[in-house]
């Protein structure tokens, strides 16, 4: 039988987890301590994040790095972005030629600005670099926990090494498609955060679907703009990791991120906000990250300018989203330094 290890027991490590092994995997979920290993082995899941859901027999819970990786085919990274390299340093000593290593985590580095795919070759072999492969798409953790149906998204740079990822994530309730773009999927599954904190605000204060629907609209825009400047096919923001995820994470109480926009509308401060939640937002850091990186691309990119100006500036939310819906209306494919329109000379 196929064994898959999971490094990181956050929510989203726990549930691909959960996930596998009712697929019928062998499944090692790696505990960052032996403490946390062994309450996970003697309790479970922690309900308050996981439900009913309880872990399969083909699951165990270990927080041994080396019988998690030296055993496994494929290892899947289901860590905060911010620590992700920290924790491919772990994994490299027992990594071979024959693992699948896949990132599930959708977040930059802050101060290298990187996608987590570039951080993993930063740190392995690079004869190891075409094992890498990244899964992304609209996979709100507690609806697949519940066992209904969604769809995703595996992105190599290598066709065999998706395919093989593919074979590892299709299940019943699963539908798992292939894509080459590694660069598209990554940024549509990090950037779509950005967009959900604003769709938060928008529904916080009561804006109405048409705006929404006009402010995700434009922030996909925005996704496309950014990621083409990046070398990313547009297209791939039409697909399950650019606008499948945006509507998803924007439409969803149960996104992290749209919760965290709409309790700031309520005057709560972010610190407060983080502090209360059991995951991680990671729209919050990537903001700050995005926007660094646009500036040194001199990129034109209002709605995360904006988010940058309420998260980290102070700027009242109730005066910023107004300005953001209804100013500065051009042709909608056009933007400093977009490459999505080109007017036709006359």
């Amino acid at each position: 039988m196929a064994k898959t290890c999971v490094i990181g027991a956050t929510s989203w490590g726990t549930t691909i987890a959960i996930m596998l092994a009712r697929h019928g995997m062998e499944v090692l979920l790696l505990a960052r301590t032996e403490e946390e290993a062994s309450r996970l082995r003697s309790k479970g899941p922690d309900k308050n994040i996981t439900g009913n859901a309880t872990f399969p027999p083909s699951l165990s819970v270990t927080s041994s790095i080396e019988e998690a990786v030296s055993s496994s085919d494929t290892i899947v990274m289901a860590v905060p972005s911010q620590t992700m390299r920290q924790n491919i340093k772990i994994v490299k000593p027992y990594l071979n030629a024959h693992k699948l290593i896949v990132s599930a985590s959708k977040g930059l580095e802050m101060g290298s600005n990187k996608r987590m795919s570039q951080v993993i070759a930063d740190e392995i072999a690079q004869t190891y670099h075409k094992n890498i492969c990244v899964l992304s798409g609209p996979n709100l953790f507690r609806e697949i926990l519940a066992g209904l149906p969604a769809a995703a998204v595996v992105a190599a740079q290598n066709e065999t090494t998706a395919i093989k990822a593919q074979k590892v994530f299709s299940g019943p309730n699963l539908a798992v498609y292939i894509n080459h773009d590694i660069i598209g999927v990554e940024l549509g599954g990090t950037l779509k955060n950005i967009i959900a904190l604003g769709a938060g605000m928008i529904d916080g204060l009561s804006y109405g679907d048409n705006a929404k629907a006009a402010f995700i609209t434009r922030g996909l825009t925005e996704m496309t703009a950014f990621s083409v400047a990046l070398g990313a096919n547009p297209l791939t923001m039409s697909g399950l990791a650019g606008m499948g995820d945006l509507v998803a994470t924007c439409s969803s109480k149960l996104s992290r991120n749209h919760y965290v926009g709409t309790e700031l509308t309520k005057g709560k401060k972010l610190d407060e906000i983080l502090a209360s939640m059991n995951g991680i937002a990671e729209g919050v850091t990537t903001t700050a990250t995005v926007w660094a990186q646009a500036q040194k691309l001199m990129l034109e990119m209002p709605i995360t300018e904006k988010m940058h100006l309420i998260l980290y500036e102070n700027a009242s939310i109730r005066d910023v989203i107004p300005e953001m819906l209804g100013t500065s209306c051009r042709h909608e494919l056009t933007g400093r330094r977009w490459r999505l329109f080109r007017r036709k000379p006359r």
